[in-house]
């Protein structure tokens, strides 16, 4: 009966490893189980990072669990046997062993994560003007608030935070096949940028900004997302993200333009008091500065 138990005890983490390998590789029918698409190089480099991992958390698995397992099977089932059991203090070879083992995989993997690191935190896009590299201009700046997301795209000039922005919230619309930048910034409290499509999460703290990019290799509709939770209404804290053609994209930020306000900027801008807001008399008025209005009056 102690063998049954033994089997048992294999089966679990052998059908745990099989379902991970399935999903990860897209076997019918957990080809959806695992992350999406991912729509970035340097998103594939993240995968090979993470799948590598669990490839080597499996092994690891494997091998505890089948030792494990064996001894149960071994062991587990000794009839009428005398035999008095041996106390064993320590075991010096043992103890080198998986102390050697585990800091060789930590350091394997300290130098196996360093290429998405660079990608992503490190390897800011560059331009070069007169001979000049310099890193690239964001190209929109992401406000987070509680609770949703503002989108301030640079205007004629290339420079964010200008007279020329145009606002747009919780719609990011950016052209495929390009190097986008973006600066991030908290009006509020911690909120964290999450795109799992493009692997792209960054915490954005009140007072620092953040730069982020990115190349998306395909026209797709995705969502952002805040994975720091804010607040009460965190769960409602999305946004729409739409990689388009740059044709697209260039329509699409005229449309902007020819309906834009330096009027509506300064409504949204946080240095507006709540006195100036009351000034203004705008149709363009955001529905939540009237609500901040209505509660204040």
């Amino acid at each position: 009966m102690n063998r049954f138990w033994s089997v048992l005890f294999l089966l679990v983490p052998i059908l745990g490893i099989a379902s991970v390998l399935m999903a990860m590789y897209g076997v019918t029918p957990l080809e959806s189980a695992w992350l999406p698409k991912s729509l970035s190089q340097a998103g594939d480099t993240i995968d090979q990072l993470f799948n590598g991992i669990h490839l080597l958390a499996a092994f690891i698995l494997a091998g505890t669990v089948f030792t494990i397992g064996w001894a149960l099977w071994r062991f587990g089932d000794r009839g009428n046997s005398n035999e008095k059991a041996r106390y064993v203090t320590h075991n010096t070879k043992l103890e080198i062993t998986w102390t050697v083992i585990p800091a060789l995989i930590l350091v394997f993997l300290a130098f196996f994560q360093m290429k998405s690191w660079a990608e992503n935190k490190m390897d800011r896009p560059t331009v070069t003007v007169d001979g000049v590299s310099t890193f690239k201009a964001p190209m929109v700046m992401v406000k987070a608030k509680r609770f949703g997301w503002e989108f301030y795209y640079a205007g004629d000039d290339g420079i964010v935070e200008t007279q020329d922005d145009i606002f747009v919230e919780n719609l990011l619309v950016l052209p495929a096949g390009e190097e986008i930048v973006l600066q991030l910034e908290s009006r509020d409290v911690i909120h964290s940028f999450y795109v799992p499509e493009l692997r792209l999460k960054q915490d954005i703290v009140p007072g620092m900004t953040q730069f982020v990019w990115f190349n998306a290799r395909e026209e797709k509709e995705i969502e952002i997302m805040c994975t720091e939770l804010c607040g009460w209404g965190h769960y409602m804290m999305k946004a729409d993200l739409n990689f388009v053609s740059r044709a697209q994209f260039d329509a699409w930020i005229e449309e902007q333009k020819a309906a834009y306000s330096p009027e509506f900027k300064n409504v949204v801008e946080p240095s507006a008091s709540l006195g100036e807001l009351k000034k203004l008399h705008s149709p363009q008025l955001s529905k939540v500065s009237k609500s901040l209005l209505e509660i204040n009056n």
